[in-house]
């Protein structure tokens, strides 16, 4: 099968294939950064997202031979970054909290807030904070790009369990972002 997406670095990933290894270092220094900070928002520990990259490189190194080009590479490999991180969190046997879809309630935005200064470290803090069920969610959603028909495949959850786990997160993070006095109700 032909490859449907044309690829920056495809000779880098050729190369890849023949199993060369100052093309996965080269490989690696173009996607790390971007990798980590994946792992990062969802298993929210540095060490812990240090560690699930490495994995997760050492992955797609084994089967870069089955990357057809579909799809972007930095995609095929985000999602087994995205994988392994939310495999890493059920070996932490942290359950992604349940949800009751009876009570899916529509969260009313307040129109009065605004948001008075943004301090990117408060809320990557308050992100932190979160839930690990919430996190992950709100990172796959807001961070990532996922649609909530793809966050429901990948945490096999159903969409309107994704919907409802993005709003309380947003409310929640909304709550801790208040406490900072990041936002203010005018």
């Amino acid at each position: 099968m032909e490859a449907l997406y044309k690829n920056i670095h495809q000779d880098v990933i050729d190369r890849c294939k023949a199993e060369e290894r100052d093309a996965q270092f080269q490989l690696y220094r173009l996607y790390y950064k971007s990798m980590y900070n994946t792992s990062l928002r969802i298993v929210g520990n540095e060490a812990e997202a240090e560690d699930i990259m490495q994995e997760a490189f050492l992955n797609a190194f084994r089967k870069i031979k089955t990357y057809s080009g579909q799809v972007s590479f930095g995609a095929w490999l985000k999602r087994i970054v995205v994988n392994r991180s939310l495999d890493h969190l059920k070996k932490r046997k942290v359950q992604l909290e349940e949800l009751d879809e009876r009570a899916t309630e529509k969260v009313v935005e307040n129109p009065l807030m605004e948001i008075k200064e943004v301090d990117v470290q408060k809320i990557k803090q308050a992100i932190f904070q979160l839930p690990d069920g919430y996190r992950v969610v709100l990172s796959l959603y807001l961070l990532e790009g996922y649609d909530h028909d793809e966050i429901s495949e990948i945490l096999n959850i159903s969409n309107s369990s994704s919907r409802s786990q993005l709003l309380r997160a947003k409310r929640k993070l909304r709550d801790y972002l208040k406490k900072d006095e990041v936002f203010s109700i005018n």
